[in-house]
């Protein structure tokens, strides 16, 4: 019998380099990525054990790896890279993505949201 959960890590707040205007592109900004993960396992997890279940440590430190460095010019594209990254793991059946620049109004947020699924 096959487990399902949903993994999520949600509201990580980074600060980079995204965006296509002159003052997106002159400064890194604030960032909000939320992640949402389907997972599933042969059996439930018999054991309370870490490695028996998907360990959400590596999305968090896979994000920070893929903005370090790097200017995005698109919310897509980042949330494309992000879903990869989660994908990479066999277990991961259906991911959510969603990024949001909360300062780019006064009134109001800006976004993206995809999902993808093997």
């Amino acid at each position: 019998m096959t487990a399902r959960f949903t993994t999520v890590l949600e509201g990580l707040e980074v600060t980079m380099g995204l965006g296509i205007h002159p003052e997106e592109l002159a400064a890194p900004q604030r960032v909000i990525v939320s992640v949402r993960m389907e997972v599933v396992y042969p059996t439930p997890p018999s054991e309370d054990r870490i490695d028996a279940v998907l360990d959400y440590d590596f999305v968090r430190s896979g994000v920070h790896a893929l903005i370090a460095g790097r200017h995005f010019h698109l919310q897509e594209t980042l949330c494309e890279a992000i879903a990869a990254l989660c994908l990479a793991d066999s277990r991961v059946e259906r991911v959510t993505v969603r990024t949001s620049k909360p300062d780019i109004y006064p009134d109001a947020a800006v976004g993206c949201e995809i999902i993808r699924a093997r």
